[in-house]
């Protein structure tokens, strides 16, 4: 049964049907721009000064966990916390926000 041609062609349907996927998807950069401006705006004004600090040295200044602990002079778990809590924050901020 191995050697049938459905199964050989497994692979090349997939790569098949992810070409035809891009090039038949519609274009939904009006809907990323409404969701970067959401979260910006959810950034500003939903989170504590603390979480607005952690989230910033994590994704935009690419800081790892236990270097934010050090530079904020907290424990690691304290820092793990804070960034849950903030995504968690802003995911039911941004939720319906497209």
């Amino acid at each position: 049964m191995n050697n049938t041609r459905f199964d050989n062609r497994a692979s090349e349907w997939i790569g098949d049907l992810t070409v035809w996927n891009r090039q038949n998807a519609g274009d939904n950069s009006e809907q990323l721009d409404r969701l970067r401006r959401s979260l910006r705006r959810a950034r500003e004004q939903e989170l504590t000064p603390r979480q607005r600090q952690t989230l910033e040295l994590y994704f935009d200044q690419g800081m790892t966990i236990p270097q934010i602990a050090r530079e904020l002079g907290v424990n690691r778990s304290t820092v793990s916390r804070t960034l849950r809590r903030a995504k968690n924050r802003l995911y039911r901020c941004l939720r319906y926000a497209l």
